[in-house]
């Protein structure tokens, strides 16, 4: 078995039963009579095994259906220890609900239940487990349940304490156990077909293996995870239900990455951890798909779909439409409100079960995912007082209030005396916005101001640049008087955008499509000066061949060329290939222009590192990385073609992450690198499990509490 250190431990010890060596020789040789010569290699070690009882170790599993199959999976030792303690602290232990999975889940010991916390998931089935047996096809073992369990250790203890074996019983199931000996218990499947008089099931089949005790058993059993969360991420998925290639869903897929983070912080972050600075970060999943498809879409949906090669219109009305869905107003409002109402509903659920985190929140969105997240942002109000006062270009700098600004336009259309029914109605800017004119007329507005108000609006929203494509986004705020949230210059559908009760600390965008998006909706440059309303960092992390994800930094700074941050290998250095292929590239570009006068400046030039990755060491870890980059910095100067120089003049990303560079790329492995377009797919849904996504993310969060990972990557 492979346990970890802190697997259980033995409950505890009974009496010492003696045992004759003929006896001994008969727990191992199915001739009850044997020869004293062919016992005698047995007495030795089985008269430790066998005279000596102990009660087995039980250890908790709870079941998962995975493909109409049953499998059961073991808890960590801290969590199994918990239910254990709580089995056994007295007649009220059937009423105890304890959390586990790191508070994710609860297990109520009455019912003998897993249930999740935060989403919805149907309930597992949870045992205490002490006996297994081997089962179908796979070499899993089944733990037997626990009424029969007992009625095996009992029966165990018997054979062990008389010395008397080849014990056999029957299950409820009708399946027999026959109890060699301590070393060789077996099970027999009840045989197909049996006659209809209730005859006993007999030994007939293949046996199959039993074993007492999880510790005897194949099985990896981890520790618990840390108790202490230092921040919370909210992870929201793109399109579909599923979320890789698998087929698996985002709940799935999140605890891949939250695995994956566990181990980087013990490899990446042991300092920190052995000064007990850090616990981990949580990654909780937002499901917004489910709610969209329970409106009844699918069913109008189905009616019309053509029966003609059903599976792929099936796929297609389940996966791509969602991205037609959110640029429809009546369904775009749906997914925004059902993304920001769970985001803000298990924050909230989360700070009941965890009333000591005083961590920040970030927010992570995978493809159509990140782009819901980016207008949600976009939409925020800074209300909560204690942020920047600088305002955003995207932003009024009328931050005063909607009413007097509305009052205001009302007297410059002579229409004044309507303020009132608007007041009454409790109508802002942003709610007159989304009125049509029958909304109007049930306010008993009159037809010609009703008329007025929409041709103002209608024009001042046309003034913003929805369908303007020479708009840039500082265009669009010096056009914009109104304070009006709604829009932002970036031609979103006209919704009501939600308020999130939190600031972010950090938006991540994984293979995003936001780039596009902006662009297809007219909106050709982003202000340098821009900044989301709440959240200070912005990261677009993507594979370089995710046929899905765009770059933002070229919309910042369209007039300069630069590449995106090459995110470092998570052990460290670049892929080989990588640096084989930009070796070569640098050598042939000096080459050409006739730089390498000698062997050694030729050797310099293949192995110097290039601007992308030099500056991606550099912000790893500042103060570490400091020396190397000075060096780095001056053979630049004295031996770099102008073209590259040119590269290191200081490039303005703008402030939508504090000034920082948005734009990182992934390297590719090099299977990939032989074919692009067979791994396109794949490329688009690797996040998940990509070591390299999942340390930027903890160094970008750890680094905003002043904590850093224990050796640069460079």
């Amino acid at each position: 078995m492979h346990h970890s250190p802190c697997g259980d431990t033995l409950a505890g010890s009974a009496k010492m039963s003696e045992m004759s060596s003929v006896e001994s020789s008969q727990e191992h040789l199915s001739d009850p009579s044997p020869s004293p010569n062919s016992s005698s290699s047995f007495e030795l070690i089985d008269m430790d095994v066998s005279s000596l009882y102990e009660p087995v170790s039980s250890h908790w599993f709870y079941c998962k259906v995975i493909d109409s199959k049953e499998i059961w999976i073991p808890f960590n030792s801290d969590d199994s220890q918990q239910l254990e303690e709580a089995h056994g602290s007295g007649k009220d232990c059937n009423e105890r609900v304890v959390p586990t999975d790191g508070g994710r889940y609860d297990v109520h010991l009455g019912e003998r239940m897993r249930y999740a916390v935060y989403w919805d998931e149907p309930p597992s089935e949870v045992r205490r487990c002490t006996w297994f047996y081997k089962g179908d096809k796979d070499n899993k073992y089944v733990p037997y349940s626990e009424s029969f369990s007992q009625v095996l250790e009992e029966t165990y203890m018997l054979a062990v304490t008389l010395d008397e074996w080849k014990k056999k019983l029957e299950s409820p199931n009708r399946e027999i156990i026959v109890l060699h000996n301590p070393k060789l218990m077996v099970h027999y499947q009840p045989v197909a077909g049996s006659d209809e008089w209730g005859s006993t099931s007999t030994e007939q089949g293949r046996p199959r293996s039993v074993k007492r005790g999880v510790e005897n058993i194949p099985v990896d059993i981890h520790c618990g995870e840390p108790l202490q969360i230092d921040h919370l991420v909210f992870v929201v998925h793109g399109i579909g239900p599923a979320c890789d290639l698998r087929f698996r869903s985002i709940v799935q897929c999140v605890n891949d990455f939250r695995s994956v983070s566990l181990n980087l912080l013990q490899t990446h972050f042991k300092k920190a951890q052995e000064n007990q600075q850090i616990g981990r970060v949580e990654f909780l999943p937002v499901n917004w798909h489910s709610p969209l498809h329970s409106t009844g879409v699918d069913v109008d949906l189905q009616r019309i779909t053509l029966p003609s090669i059903n599976r792929l219109r099936h796929f297609t009305n389940d996966t791509i439409l969602d991205v037609f869905f959110y640029n429809s107003p009546t369904y775009c409002q749906t997914i925004v409100d059902t993304v920001a109402s769970e985001m803000n509903r298990i924050y909230t659920l989360f700070l009941q079960r965890n009333p000591e985190f005083k961590g920040g929140v970030s927010i992570a969105g995978h493809s159509l995912g990140s782009l819901i997240l980016f207008d949600i942002l976009t939409n925020q109000k800074d209300s909560f007082g204690d942020i920047d006062s600088e305002k955003g270009s995207l932003r009024t700098v009328e931050d005063q209030g909607d009413v007097p600004t509305l009052e205001e336009d009302l007297k410059k259309l002579q229409l004044s005396e309507f303020f009132t029914v608007f007041e009454k109605e409790k109508v802002d800017k942003e709610a007159l916005a989304l009125c049509t004119e029958k909304d109007l007329q049930e306010m008993g507005i009159p037809l010609g101001p009703r008329k007025k108000i929409l041709n103002h609006f209608r024009t001042r929203k046309n003034s913003m640049g929805v369908n303007r494509p020479d708009t840039s986004a500082s265009e669009v705020n010096s056009s914009k008087e109104n304070g009006d949230y709604l829009d932002v210059g970036i031609g979103q559908v006209s919704v009501k955008y939600p308020r999130l009760n939190y600031k972010p600390e950090i938006f991540f965008a994984f293979g995003s499509p936001i780039g596009m998006f902006l662009t297809v909706r007219g909106l050709r440059r982003i202000d340098p000066n821009y900044k989301f309303p709440t959240c200070k960092g912005f990261f677009n992390i993507y594979h370089p061949f995710d046929p899905v994800a765009y770059r933002i930094e070229p919309m910042v700074a369209p007039e300069v060329e630069f590449e995106p941050m090459l995110i470092p290998h998570h052990k460290g250095r670049k892929r080989m290939h990588l640096e084989l292929r930009e070796g070569f590239t640098r050598m042939s570009m000096d080459l050409k222009n006739n730089l390498l006068g000698s062997l050694r400046m030729a050797w310099k030039s293949f192995t110097r590192a290039p601007y992308p990755a030099l500056q991606a060491s550099e912000t790893t870890e500042e103060t570490e990385a400091e020396p190397e980059s000075g060096s780095e910095k001056s053979s630049v100067n004295t031996e770099e073609t102008p073209v590259e120089v040119k590269e290191e003049l200081p490039i303005n990303v703008g402030m939508l992450n504090g000034g920082q560079r948005i734009d990182y790329v992934l390297q590719e492995k090099p299977i990939e690198s032989f074919n692009e377009y067979l791994f396109a797919l794949q490329s688009h849904l690797c996040y998940w499990e990509s070591e390299d996504t999942v340390l930027l993310v903890l160094k970008e969060i750890y680094q905003t509490q002043g904590i850093f990972l224990d050796q640069p990557l460079q």
